[in-house]
């Protein structure tokens, strides 16, 4: 095992825990380690003091945007700064912060053409394959404001009537702050009122989720695979053994890095479906010839390890979740394909915050108090999908502004 020399003491006497052990906890435990993806679910979704129960503020644009009117991308990033200015502005004169961690989505941006867009999808392929035998199940979740929610439910309701008497929303919430705003959404205006008879908001993990549910049903999930916990591994260069990181916290809430080659069954299991589902080809985070990596140990001061590749465990355990649970699913996500400044390593996330209205990039995931971490997790998606749930996985690049623009004219027009 790789220690450093002056803590393996306390990293052979302290207690292993979870992410699900300190659910419970007002502030962030001491004189304990945890696997990296237990202390990264612990950072974000912990409900006393995680990033996305107490620190992060979902941006809104007011009214949408009106995309035939903008020439081009230029004068829409100019007009959402300012209106992004000016939602700051007005949180400021309630509650001034210098740290406020603010943040969009697509479906804020876009909306309501980024709802409908997904709720033709949905009607389209309920009408060829279920209806009119089953419900319109959907499940969302993470849905942020509820915007999608509302902007989906508008649509059918207003161009698909028949279905809508047919349609049934759930959304599967982790946090009790969002779940609050979801229901607020809801029954701010008539409109919203008018679907409450359809939705039901379930303000618990999915990771949680005991019960089957037999029947067909659509999955949403944006921009939610990003924000699901990893493990890191380093491989041995001279052995290509793999070794699995845990963070130490010590009696000084000062945090540790340690890998070991001894891994655990969640990440262990996620090679062997890694390897089965690409027969053996997939990126590794060093050299793959026996020349490559000697030549990588021979610089002066050389490490004996690998930079670190994440790996998305949480992700295959989700797919396992859809696979036990939801049997007649249909998965629809969409995410990051690529991010930039990443810390170092293969899949590697962004780690930042925000300070004077400025996103500060961090060069680790091991920081207090918890910020936002975003994961490329597109790549190893197909596969994962594959092997955990037999379904196919069929993705699509992000369009272009004029395409957008192009889309809106006609959803106005029709």
């Amino acid at each position: 095992m790789l220690l450093p020399t002056d803590r393996s003491e306390e990293y052979k006497k302290y207690p292993m825990v979870t992410a699900h052990d300190l659910r419970g906890r007002a502030e962030r435990p001491r004189r304990v380690k945890m696997l990296l993806r237990d202390f990264i679910d612990d950072s974000l979704y912990n409900p006393h003091y995680g990033y996305f129960s107490k620190q992060a503020v979902i941006f809104s644009t007011g009214e949408p945007f009106n995309f035939p009117a903008l020439k081009d991308e230029t004068e829409f990033n100019a007009l959402l700064s300012r209106r992004y200015v000016d939602f700051e502005d007005s949180l400021d004169a309630v509650s001034p912060s210098e740290t406020r961690q603010l943040w969009y989505t697509p479906t804020e941006l876009f909306r309501p053409y980024y709802g409908e867009a997904i709720a033709r999808y949905l009607v389209a392929n309920y009408k060829l394959t279920t209806y009119p035998y089953h419900d319109l199940i959907i499940y969302e979740m993470g849905a942020g404001r509820g915007t999608l929610m509302t902007n989906i439910l508008d649509y059918i309701r207003d161009m698909e009537p028949a279905v809508y008497a047919r349609t049934r929303y759930k959304i599967i919430e982790i946090s009790s702050q969002l779940a609050t705003i979801q229901n607020s959404q809801l029954m701010r205006s008539a409109s919203g009122r008018g679907h409450a008879e359809r939705v039901e908001i379930i303000n618990q993990s999915i990771f949680d989720w005991t019960q089957t549910v037999p029947s067909p049903c659509f999955f949403l999930a944006f921009e939610v695979f990003d924000n699901f916990a990893h493990d890191a591994l380093r491989y041995d260069l001279e052995t290509e053994t793999p070794l699995q990181g845990t963070v130490l916290i010590d009696e000084n809430g000062d945090f540790y890095e340690f890998y070991s080659p001894e891994l655990d069954p969640v990440a262990a299991r996620f090679l062997r479906v890694r390897d089965a589902a690409t027969e053996g080809s997939y990126k590794l985070p060093y050299p793959s010839s026996r020349l490559g990596r000697w030549l990588a140990t021979s610089r002066p001061f050389a490490p004996n390890l690998s930079l670190p590749e994440y790996i998305p465990t949480r992700l295959m355990e989700f797919f396992d979740v859809l696979g036990r649970y939801f049997p007649a699913h249909r998965l629809l996500t969409s995410d990051f394909h690529s991010l930039p400044d990443a810390i170092k390593g293969l899949n590697a996330p962004i780690v930042q915050t925000r300070y004077q209205r400025r996103p500060v990039p961090v060069s680790t995931p091991l920081v207090s108090p918890p910020l936002d971490m975003l994961t490329n997790q597109v790549e190893p998606l197909a596969n994962l999908n594959k092997r955990s749930t037999r379904g196919t996985l069929i993705s699509c690049s992000p369009p272009t502004f004029g395409y957008l623009r192009q889309c809106t004219r006609h959803s106005l027009e029709s």
